[in-house]
């Protein structure tokens, strides 16, 4: 065999106010890796999981495929993961084609209008959605509810690691 395959990379970008969506994203991660470790391809695949805030365009090149994880904040994409979708948007546009994509969504109520926000941006990088957007609803309604931390519950957490596993599968 001449050379070696290079090490493909899956990237987490979360964010999250009330910890709905860092569990979302830690779970995604988990499913990823738990795919790995089953299929022993640790030497074939890197996760990287990393807050709105800190991800850049060169981690976005870097990797083969990605998981996007936030709250929706007054039935928009939450500030902080928008924030980063515009900070990053034109550095890497026509530069992603054909990668996939997952998106997960913490809602109170409903969460289809960040989910159709995000996945229009990820459109614009012509990524390959692998299933449709995850929106686990939280069903806060008042703000001392809206503004408490949240516990996701396990069947929802468990539906974001196997779609975390599943990017992984594929990547692999």
């Amino acid at each position: 065999m001449i050379g070696s395959p290079r090490k493909k990379a899956l990237l987490v970008v979360w964010h999250s106010r009330t910890g709905a969506a860092r569990q979302m994203a830690q779970a995604a991660e988990r499913g990823a890796r738990s795919v790995v470790r089953e299929l022993q391809a640790d030497d074939q695949l890197d996760i990287v999981m990393k807050g709105a805030d800190e991800t850049d365009a060169a981690d976005l090149l870097a990797a083969d495929g990605y998981l996007f994880c936030a709250p929706e904040n007054l039935a928009a994409l939450s500030g902080a993961m928008k924030e980063f979708f515009d900070r990053n948007y034109y550095a890497v546009l026509d530069r992603l084609n054909g990668r996939p994509c997952g998106v997960l969504i913490a809602a109170g109520s409903d969460g289809s209008a960040a989910a159709r926000q995000t996945e229009r941006i990820c459109t614009g990088w012509r990524l390959s959605p692998i299933a449709p957007t995850l929106i686990v609803n939280t069903r806060a309604q008042t703000p001392q509810e809206i503004l408490a931390p949240k516990t996701v519950p396990e069947d929802r957490l468990e539906a974001c690691a196997t779609l975390g596993g599943t990017l992984a599968a594929l990547l692999l």
